[in-house]
């Protein structure tokens, strides 16, 4: 038998036979990787026994998720959150201590630069919905207040859409707006109660999801980054328990820490939020922050 330098391939030795072919002085972690995907990726197809049919299938599937993806839409990502790896990467990298605030995806909709509002302003642009006032405080994990934290906030409106995908139609800027939290880290919104709306369901994610026996809806939220000088900035949701999706999210969004507590509150408001009539429903809610690490 003649000498070789890698082993042949087999289908019992057919992890060793692929990862033997990387050269010496790649990148360690592209090896790491490179070695664990091939492991475990060889070990389904011999636990599944595809047929050459149900392997095209799958590489055709493949094929047409690419092509779905262009500059406003990535089928990759969206097919990575419906399969709760998005998720779960963001849980590994995302590692808190006991108390801290959740991270949670951030989702494709988010929009930099939103305006700066004032203390108390409303973000509903559009006049839909039920009002909501969502009101907290902003403390690191010693319970002490941040002051100048930074609360950037967006959600759909009532008809289930951000703005960016209804151009024309709703205001620029409808639901999102960034705050800024005082001396004693407080923080205070207008806004109105979150609903539940469809991930894009119209492409290869979408059609995978039906054959699943799998709804593409996400349960009703809002989106915030709270970001100070000197801490971690958080990335997450809060979610209103009533929604009946909660433990149905199409992306695992869901953490039983961000579901909130929205109180419909039957009389006018007085005080700050004077001027709002009944009825309107009230969260309150506060971020902690955990101090960035130095380096």
């Amino acid at each position: 038998m003649a000498a070789t330098k890698y082993p042949l391939f087999t289908e019992e030795n057919s992890v060793e036979a692929v990862n033997a072919r990387m050269g010496g002085d790649i990148d360690p972690r592209l090896r790491e990787i490179m070695s664990v995907l091939v492991r475990h990726l060889h070990a389904a197809v011999k636990e599944i026994e595809p047929t050459h049919e149900e392997w095209l299938t799958a590489i055709d599937f493949l094929t047409r998720t690419g092509q779905m993806c262009n500059e406003w839409r990535q089928e990759y990502i969206l097919l990575s959150d419906v399969l709760g790896v998005s998720m779960l990467v963001d849980a590994i990298n995302h590692r808190r201590p006991s108390g801290a605030t959740e991270n949670t995806i951030l989702g494709p909709f988010y929009v930099p630069e939103a305006p700066r509002y004032a203390r108390g302003a409303n973000i509903c642009l559009d006049g839909k919905g039920e009002p909501l006032v969502v009101g907290g405080f902003v403390r690191d994990t010693a319970g002490n207040p941040i002051e100048h934290a930074l609360i950037d906030v967006w959600q759909t409106n009532d008809d289930g859409f951000y703005d960016v995908q209804q151009k024309g139609t709703q205001p620029d800027w409808n639901l999102r707006g960034v705050f800024t939290t005082d001396g004693e880290g407080s923080y205070r919104f207008r806004s109105v109660k979150p609903r539940y709306y469809p991930i894009p369901d119209d492409g290869p994610v979408g059609k995978l999801l039906g054959r699943l026996g799998r709804h593409p809806n996400r349960a009703a939220h809002i989106h915030f980054i709270v970001s100070a000088e000197g801490y971690d900035p958080v990335v997450t949701h809060i979610f209103p328990p009533d929604c009946q999706y909660l433990d149905q999210d199409a992306v695992f969004g869901v953490k039983e820490s961000l579901i909130a507590d929205f109180r419909t509150q039957q009389e006018d408001a007085v005080g700050e939020d004077e001027g709002l009539k009944a009825p309107y429903w009230q969260v309150d809610w506060d971020f902690v922050l955990t101090k960035r690490a130095k380096i």
